[in-house]
Parts: C-alpha cells; structure tokens; sequence
C-alpha cells in the first residue's frame, strides 16, 4: 500500500528538529525560543496585500486556471525584464511565463515532467547541490530519477563545481537543481558560472532549473539570473528559473511563484500541471500582480536584512567562520557539531537553529559535509534578533 520510493526520503528536516529537542527542556523561565530555525519572514504582510484581496473577494467563488490570468502574466513577466534587464522579445507571457502555488510545489512537480522512463539499468540523474532544498530530492525521488548530490563547501565557494562532474553522469542527466542566491550558503552565481551551466544543459540535453528565489534579498549587489544568459542569444531552450513573492515580499502563507523559460517544456509542464497541481484563488492572484507592481516594499525588506546583517556581524565577528551572505537572509555558521550546537542553543539560550547535517545527504562513507554548520534564520524583528545571537555567540563561545 505504501510506495517503497518512500524510502529513499528521510524525515523533513524540520520533523528531525522537533525530534531532537522534543525532550530537552527550555530554559527555566523561557516559555519559548527564538525563532531562527526557518525562513518565515516576520517583517509584516504589505497593506497592498490586505486591499487586493478584499477587493478581490468574489474571486473565491472561482475556479482559478492553473495558468494565471493574462494580466498576471504581463505583470510577471514585465518584472522580470526590468530586473534582468532582459529584451522585451524573449519572454513571451503567454508561453514562457506560469505561475506556481509557491515554487516548493512547483520545483517538487518539475522533475515529474523532465525526467524521462529510465532506459537500461541505469535511471536518469537529477543532479542537486549538497546541502540542498528538499523538495528537489523529492521531485527526483518520485519521478524515478536517481539523485546526484554536487558538493558545496567552502572548498567550492559553496556552489558546486561543474567542472568535476562526470562526464558519464552528464550523460544520463534529466534534470539540474541550482540555487542562487544558495539556500543555506547565501552566495551566488555569476554570469560567467552561469553561461558553463547553460551550455552543459545544451550540450548534454537536459533541464536547467535555476532556483533564485532568494534574489531580491541581498546584501550590496543585486545577484544576477540565469535569464541574463538566454538573452544573449534570444535562447530560452533547456532553461528555467524560479522565482518568488513569500521572501520578496514577506508573504510565504500567499503560495504564489512562477516559473519562466523554455516555452516547448513549460507548455509540457502546464499539461501536466492541469492533472495535478493546485492553483491559487483569483484573489490571489491579484494580489500577486499588485506585489510584482511595487518595489517600495522590497527595498524595506532589503533595508531591514541588512540592518540585521550589521547586527551579526557587531556581535560574531570573525567567529564560527561568520561572513556576510551576498544574498538570503541565513547565517552559516561552523560550530564544529551542528547537531550538538542546536541541542545546547534550544536548552541553554531558548533560541532554535537547524543543524546543517539536517539540509544535506550524507556521503557513502557516512560523513555529512554540513554537519558541522548550523543554520541561522534572521527573519524576526531587530531586537529579537539581536536577542537571539547574542545568546547564540555567548553560549556557543
């Protein structure tokens, strides 16, 4: 009754968490931790948001259509050529342009599309940086893909090094997950490291899905996209990226994403999609296209990320190898035991952290890459955060 494809997912990171300090007590007068264990963004919902929906309120008694409405699109769309600086030629809203009810669920159910019936013995790859996101793993899992995981340590600027894949692996590859600005790491591609990814995808045929959903929250330069490459050519074949209103504009319980790109792929990803995948209400769908119109909110964001960034590093330093992240809004911090450092934090100091050994495969001899780390998360208030690592830096020190 139950698939045995199940076996090959471990527990989601956040279930190994709650495990792990199910029986450690918080400290004596704590009544509860400080949040920095996921990426919720707690700066507050844009009051353009209440408006939309409210406005849009008979939207409810809709079906939505999987593909959005036109509007949306155009929006979509026009953002995209305006941050990339893309030619208004290259995405064409109507083919190139989907959205999705959050990008978890959309880069989940793009491998079920790209990976073709294995042939042989050997099942196609879905190659994933290691640590990754773990919907790339499931997507992989269900679609009969074999996940490769590409090591990202500081050795390879914690991006993986494409010039050390085999070149038998490429071969079978279906499908490669990349996330820039990198989800735990914070660093980012350039376009030069995005132009090698583009033409391996070309090369040996399959599907670049560039993950850049973190994009918008940066620290000093904004991070590039792998769009940037297909302009040079006017060529969107074997790449898509993925982006996202629930870090842009603090809105993760919206659930609205689109993915863009190669137009032969997303018309198959629609077909597929209208078998399966959920869609937003019209409603918010419109408050959708009202974010992607509004920048003044973002740069709040960014203003904010920043300011908690100052804070990290006033209070680490140089310390548990702290750097600032080009993007995202997570530290990545060497503790030496990740598992231990989140053991001690949620029991010594109230503050609750994911162990990096919780976001990564372990390798064949059973060491874990991240087990070291952990992983930061600074989405709540200033003070709170201040809070929160300065506990960290005392405890840990």
């Amino acid at each position: 009754m139950i698939s045995d494809k199940l076996d090959d997912l471990q527990d989601y990171p956040f279930w190994r968490l709650n495990a792990l300090i199910r029986d450690i007590p918080l400290p004596d007068g704590e009544t509860e931790a400080v949040p920095m264990w996921i990426g919720e963004p707690k700066h507050g919902v844009p009051e353009i948001v209440r408006e939309a929906l409210a406005s849009n309120f008979d939207g409810y008694g809709i079906y939505p259509p999987i593909e959005g409405t036109p509007g949306l699109r155009r929006t979509m769309t026009s953002w995209l050529n305006h941050r990339y600086s893309l030619p208004s030629s290259l995405i064409d809203p109507d083919r190139s342009m989907l959205p999705v009810q959050g990008t978890r669920e959309g880069l989940f159910m793009i491998a079920l599309a790209a990976v073709p019936r294995a042939s042989g013995d050997k099942a196609p790859v879905a190659l994933m940086p290691n640590p990754f996101y773990q919907p790339y793993k499931g997507g992989a899992v269900a679609a009969g893909a074999e996940p490769v995981f590409l090591s990202c340590t500081a050795d390879t600027g914690f991006l993986p090094d494409l010039d050390a894949i085999p070149a038998d692996t490429l071969a079978r590859t279906a499908i490669f997950y990349l996330c820039s600005p990198a989800n735990p790491q914070g660093t980012t591609a350039d376009l030069a490291y995005y132009h090698k990814a583009v033409d391996l995808a070309r090369e040996h045929g399959f599907l670049l899905v560039s993950d850049e959903c973190y994009t918008e929250i940066y620290d000093r330069d904004p991070p590039p996209g792998v769009l940037q490459i297909c302009a040079e050519d006017g060529d969107l074949s074997n790449v898509v990226c993925f982006h996202s209103l629930s870090k842009r504009s603090s809105v993760p319980g919206l659930r609205h994403g689109f993915v863009a790109g190669d137009p032969d792929f997303l018309a198959a990803f629609l077909r597929l999609r209208k078998y399966a995948a959920a869609s937003s209400s019209m409603a918010s769908y419109a408050a959708a296209e009202v974010l992607w119109s509004d920048e003044e909110h973002v740069q709040e964001n960014r203003r904010l990320y920043r300011e908690k960034i100052d804070i990290a590093e006033s209070i680490l330093g140089n310390r548990f190898s702290f750097f600032r992240p080009p993007g995202g809004f997570f530290l990545w911090l060497d503790v030496g035991d990740g598992i231990e450092a989140a053991k001690a934090l949620w029991g010594q100091a109230a503050v609750k952290v994911l162990p990096g050994a919780y976001l990564a495969e372990d390798l064949p001899d059973g060491s874990n890459e991240a087990a070291a780390y952990i992983r930061v998360a600074l989405v709540s208030d200033l003070e709170t955060t201040r809070t929160g690592l300065t506990r960290l830096a005392d405890t840990l020190s």
